[in-house]
């Protein structure tokens, strides 16, 4: 790691093609979380699904702001990053049999992996002394983490979630003190690489709308017009869903970004919009694809109160990711997508019984209201308020 270039604090880059590539494991990662879902529709299902997500999501993180900090495209950091590809597919691979014989191999995987983000930082970032002491105090929990992470798939289940949980509350407490620290951040890598990894998850949500089409061609049959209809409804529902996304918040929190001065402001930004609120958002992203894969194979039908709640819960947690990124950035609140949330919870349950597509057009319906409603509140707030405040109203 000797000589890795360690761009100005000032100059900020694009996501490195080594970048991408270690983004594709956590496409079958995001799978496969999602295969967990429905193949453990019950609430005991639904919170190892949170505590197998953050598993997965810290790791990811950890690598994102190792890449922030050190220049992605240099060939040490390179090597890592195949390297941190490779390790990572047991743990994605093993993302459903976590709580059973998956369990060594996932942790080991996920450990490694965050062990390597850290390694990348402390050993990339010798000429930044300031930089490196704060990733170096940071470290000490995470090794701790990561102790009770491998210790934790060695053991039976009961024992593995306390090991596992405790492991995830050390680094979130972690992540809270580094607030503290000093830190070097580029605010449009950032926001780039949080946009692809968004898309990540939208991807699943096109795979699943795509089942009913090759199963019915693999079984030479033809496609039924509902089926035609469920999936123009569905890649409604996908497009819909990136356009609340990538339209106005994420260059709207990019752009913010780049406002603050000093490596601490930006760090606790960096941290509270990204690594946090975007937990949510794309969590959310996930239960939706669960909920959408019964309703895309069955559209003539009414759909089972898992997937029920997985679609309700997975809208709410992305409206809501996007809600707390725009208050911790502008100190507004996105009002439309709060009663949104409601709205769709209320729409869901009172449309529970009709057939899926209908339920999903329903939603559709309701998500294309919000966007139009914030849109024509945003643009009209634009023409009314100063030229300085145009920033904080299009949030």
């Amino acid at each position: 790691m000797r000589g890795v270039p360690v761009p100005e604090r000032e100059e900020d880059f694009a996501a490195d093609a080594g970048e991408l590539f270690f983004d594709l494991v956590f496409v079958f990662a995001f799978s496969q979380l999602v295969s967990f879902l429905v193949t453990h529709p019950t609430w005991a299902g639904a919170a190892e699904f949170v505590l197998l997500f953050t598993m997965v999501w810290l790791p990811w993180t950890q690598f994102t702001w190792s890449a922030n900090a050190v220049a992605g495209n240099s060939r040490p950091v390179r090597l890592l990053f195949l390297v941190a590809t490779v390790a990572s597919i047991p743990m994605a691979a093993s993302v459903v049999g976590a709580y059973a014989a998956g369990g060594a191999a996932f942790a080991l995987s996920a450990s490694v992996i965050l062990a390597m983000g850290l390694f990348t930082m402390i050993s990339g970032l010798g000429d930044e002394p300031v930089v490196r002491a704060s990733i170096v105090r940071y470290s000490i929990p995470n090794w701790i983490a990561i102790t009770l992470m491998v210790a934790g798939g060695f053991v039976p289940f009961t024992s593995r979630v306390v090991s596992w949980s405790a492991a995830m509350v050390i680094v979130i407490a972690g992540t809270i003190g580094a607030g503290q620290s000093e830190w070097l951040v580029r605010p449009g890598h950032f926001a780039e690489r949080h946009g692809l990894i968004v898309i990540v998850a939208l991807g699943e949500v096109i795979v699943a709308l795509g089942l009913p089409l090759t199963n019915a061609l693999a079984d030479n049959e033809g496609v039924a017009p509902a089926n035609l209809v469920a999936l123009v409804a569905a890649g409604v529902f996908a497009g819909l869903l990136w356009w609340g996304y990538f339209d106005r918040p994420l260059p709207a929190l990019e752009h913010r970004h780049e406002a603050l001065e000093g490596g601490q402001l930006r760090g606790r930004f960096a941290r509270d919009v990204y690594t946090y609120a975007h937990y949510p958002l794309v969590a959310g992203v996930i239960l939706c694809t669960a909920g959408l894969k019964t309703i895309t194979l069955h559209p003539g039908e009414p759909i089972a109160v898992p997937s029920l709640v997985h679609l309700g819960a997975g809208l709410v947690l992305y409206l809501l990711g996007v809600v707390l990124a725009v208050v911790r950035a502008f100190g507004a609140l996105a009002v439309e997508r709060l009663v949104a949330a409601a709205a769709l919870v209320a729409v869901i349950a009172a449309v529970s019984r009709l057939d899926g597509v209908l339920v999903l057009m329903a939603v559709d319906a309701v998500l294309l209201a919000m966007l139009v409603v914030e849109h024509h509140r945003v643009e009209n707030l634009a023409r009314t308020v100063p030229m300085s405040r145009v920033t904080r109203a299009k949030s």
